[in-house]
């Protein structure tokens, strides 16, 4: 098949598209089946669990695995791109990690605290096959479509993805719904989980067969190419310094996306701890209605922001986001009631689509003019990863120490408002209005 020109609306809907296929991934596993469904495995006990020679709380368990995933992407998804570029073939590792992840999801079917272990490697597989692959995929972006274009198809990837993920969630619903008991709900939530898979993997052929290959350079990966990607990240660090309005707004993206990540990765389990529902079918009812009041809400989000960017530049935008979102951590400090906490969602919902879409085509719009994007958005999720951690660490310990969600929500405050600040420092010279 002959290479889709640049900017031609069906490479650009092939590669929104993948948003489809892959955020399913978030919904269901990280933020609505599948916390409830390992929640329900503790009903009967303490909610303890052995591992690694530790006894840990179930929530930190999970908490460590996600951060040390994070990690791991952040260390090598710089070598990972290094190696792409130099080889010219980023489709394959966008297929790699989309197929890892995939088989992890299927994988969770078996999860079980009697095999922790390889329970803990499959939930391992579906989150660093998610991000894994969005090094990849969001590196496509400047190769497909012009400046102009790339903060429309940013916002329509996250509204795909948002619409096709809300799909797949009702259907899973309905299938755990259908039960009327415990153990039949939890074997239902087993099946979600392949579904899921499935999904993912079957739905990014589409993606698959319209993008590019990537920039052929006929190299083959040898172990000098391995190093080949750190030296490509200090490349892309020296070419930082002397982009200053680049090298500002990755401070300012790493500060409140940190929050914004922490936020959205805390949620449900804050749901469930500080909003007094009742019963446990009227949380569990009443997060899952959450949970689809932010995925709806997100797409007439990231639409109406994209607008909002186009008029009033990326950057006030991005700056009115962020006050939003510090409105917001006040908020959600008083909040008890499930109204309260749907208003919440509402907002959050509003916002969380709109501010992941137009951060990532702002920073797309800022790189200078190259072949070498991989290497540069692996600089852009290497930020994003290590502020994930970093934020879940901070959150955590708040909530340790004061013994409530409510203080560690509030703290993200202070990272908001240093957001708005650093981003009022960004220079806004250029041809784009930004």
């Amino acid at each position: 098949m002959k290479p889709l020109e640049k900017g031609s609306k069906k490479l650009l809907n092939a590669w929104a598209f993948y948003d489809w296929a892959n955020s399913v991934y978030t919904l269901t596993i990280a933020s609505s089946i599948f916390p409830l469904f390992y929640s329900a495995l503790f009903l009967n006990n303490l909610k303890m669990v052995h591992a690694f020679g530790f006894e840990f709380k179930s929530t930190a368990l999970i908490t460590f695995v996600t951060a040390f995933t994070f990690l791991v992407v952040a260390f090598t998804s710089p070598i990972l791109s290094g190696i792409a570029d130099y080889v010219g073939n980023k489709k394959n590792f966008l297929k790699f990690f989309c197929y890892v992840g995939s088989a992890g999801c299927i994988g969770l079917y078996w999860f079980n605290l009697s095999h922790i272990y390889i329970s803990i490697l499959f939930y391992f597989m579906g989150l660093i096959g998610y991000w894994g692959s969005l090094v990849f995929y969001n590196s496509y972006l400047p190769d497909i479509a012009f400046p102009e274009q790339q903060d429309q198809v940013s916002a329509k990837g996250f509204s795909l993805g948002y619409i096709g993920s809300v799909i797949l969630l009702i259907v899973n619903l309905a299938m755990v719904m259908s039960q009327d008991d415990g153990a039949s709900k939890i074997q239902m939530m087993r099946y979600s989980f392949i579904t899921v898979g499935l999904w993912w993997a079957l739905f990014s052929q589409y993606s698959f067969y319209f993008l590019p290959k990537g920039s052929s350079s006929g190299h083959k990966v040898t172990s000098a190419v391995v190093f080949n990607g750190l030296k490509e990240l200090r490349l892309v660090w020296r070419q930082l310094k002397q982009n200053l309005r680049l090298k500002r707004y990755l401070y300012a993206f790493f500060v409140f996306s940190m929050a914004v990540q922490t936020i959205m990765l805390v949620a449900v389990y804050f749901g469930e701890e500080e909003i007094i529902w009742g019963g446990d079918s009227e949380k569990t009812m009443g997060l899952i209605v959450s949970i689809l009041i932010i995925q709806l809400l997100a797409v007439i989000g990231a639409v109406l922001t994209s607008r909002a960017s186009s008029k009033f530049g990326n950057i006030n935008t991005l700056i009115v986001l962020n006050f939003i979102w510090m409105g917001l951590c006040f908020y959600a400090y008083f909040i008890e009631t499930p109204v309260q906490f749907y208003i919440a969602a509402s907002l959050v919902g509003m916002v969380m689509g709109g501010v992941q879409a137009l951060a990532r085509s702002t920073y797309s719009k800022f790189l200078p003019v190259t072949e070498d994007t991989t290497s540069f958005f692996s600089f852009y999720d290497v930020a994003e990863k290590i502020g994930i951690v970093i934020g879940m660490a901070i959150f955590a310990s708040i909530d340790q120490i004061t013994g409530t969600m409510r203080n560690g929500i509030l703290f993200l405050f202070i990272f908001f408002l240093a957001g708005i600040i650093l981003l009022f420092r960004v220079p806004k010279e250029g041809k784009n209005k930004l």
